[in-house]
């Protein structure tokens, strides 16, 4: 079979791959703790799934409009109100299928053959996949953990070129968990206005930060920063509604308007139903900020007692706590040897000795490290790290 040029170096979802492995070794009687996980391990709040069943008992199950319900889409204009401390139009507001979509949306109406993209290092598997689909260039901007995974101006400008497009920017990003602060931001989002690049800025873990009640995004900047920017977010994180598939893009309304005619074509607009679970999610309500701030109250203190038996096992090859998010990017290119000599060797190797499933830092541009999600029982968590340390002493040369 001949397959199109559109998905001649298009690669599978490192994350999605390892999470049906882990199903698979399940199945077959193998007991696996799966630390790869991207999605909250919790339950949606009861107002979301009453907002979604009311919506199918009044039978609203019709197709919904492209851009989403002018309801759901006022309410998280609301939202966003809120933060930014005036209006937002909500013809800047258009729900898709997920936060995956409202990416894919953006980078397909906004770049095209011979665009370059900054991406930093390390990046979410997806980024590179959905610029090479836009026939677009995704160019990787290191970091590295003594910047804290986070990537300055100097970084862009060393890397930008007369066809730099646009720049993909996630905070609190996956996998590092990295949190830009506030002026740090505006740093890179003045740069980007200076050179004419587009700022893609993916939040959906914005409400996931344990420095403060949301992370600094590009609503707490000035006005004029933010004419040429796309804001992802969606209510997969936050309100542990992965599975209802509703994200949504915030823009210039000029953009939005091609990004909902595109979307048009694709998908149309996102499950009615799901939409209305997400209207309840969007309402401002005591309940809501409760169940989001019960969820990253535990995600708080998973991440820190990992952290520390972490730091108690492997010693140096522990990583810092990171400030948002619910993973640990672990380093581990210190265990390699032999047969065991990459990221993607070592995960496998982990999963066949110890029944560990980790993901391979390679998906995320950085074949030194590996991902562990503290999105699982706290039990499961450290009884996996147990099994990691116990599985990297066989790799240590002996002297």
């Amino acid at each position: 079979m001949q397959f199109s040029p559109n998905i001649a170096e298009l690669e599978g979802s490192a994350t999605l791959a390892i999470g049906t492995l882990c199903k698979q070794l399940r199945a077959q009687g193998r007991e696996v703790l799966d630390l790869s996980a991207g999605e909250p391990d919790f339950r949606t709040p009861n107002f979301a799934v009453q907002g979604g069943i009311a919506a199918l008992e009044q039978g609203f199950t019709q197709y919904a409009p492209v851009a989403g319900l002018p309801a759901l889409r006022a309410a998280i204009a609301a939202t966003l109100s809120a933060r930014a401390g005036h209006p937002v139009d909500p013809a800047g507001v258009v729900v898709s299928v997920g936060a995956k979509q409202a990416l894919f949306n953006a980078c397909f109406t906004l770049f095209g053959p011979g665009d370059e993209v900054l991406i930093p290092t390390p990046y979410w598997t997806s980024y590179p996949e959905m610029v090479k689909l836009a026939r677009a260039v995704p160019v990787f901007v290191p970091s590295g953990e003594h910047a804290g995974f986070k990537i300055s101006t100097a970084d862009l400008e060393s890397a930008a070129t007369p066809r730099t497009r646009g720049l993909l920017l996630n905070s609190p990003g996956n996998p590092s968990g990295a949190v830009y602060t506030r002026a740090e931001l505006e740093a890179i989002l003045a740069w980007a206005e200076r050179r004419g690049v587009v700022v893609i800025s993916d939040e959906i873990y914005g409400r996931i930060c344990f420095s403060a009640p949301r992370a600094p995004g590009i609503l707490d900047l000035d006005r004029a920063l933010r004419r040429s920017v796309v804001l992802v977010d969606g209510v997969s994180k936050a309100f542990a509604m992965t599975g209802w598939r509703i994200g949504f893009s915030w823009c210039d309304p000029e953009i939005a308007a091609r990004m909902s005619d595109l979307q048009s074509h694709i998908t149309s607009g996102a499950c009615t139903p799901a939409q209305y679970g997400a209207l309840a999610a969007y309402q401002r309500e005591p309940r809501v900020d409760a169940a989001v701030n019960a969820m990253v109250r535990l995600f708080r203190r998973r991440r820190d007692h990992a952290v520390t038996r972490l730091q108690e096992l492997l010693g140096p090859a522990a990583p810092t706590a990171p400030e948002g998010a619910f993973f640990l990017f672990v380093r581990v290119d210190s265990f390699y040897r032999d047969d065991v000599n990459d990221s993607t060797a070592f995960c496998r190797w982990l999963l066949e000795q110890e029944g560990v499933a980790l993901v391979p830092g390679s998906a995320f541009g950085d074949d030194r490290y590996v991902r562990l999600s503290f999105a699982a029982p706290e039990a499961e968590i450290l009884e996996g790290i147990e099994r990691l340390a116990r599985a990297v002493e066989a790799l240590v040369p002996t002297a």
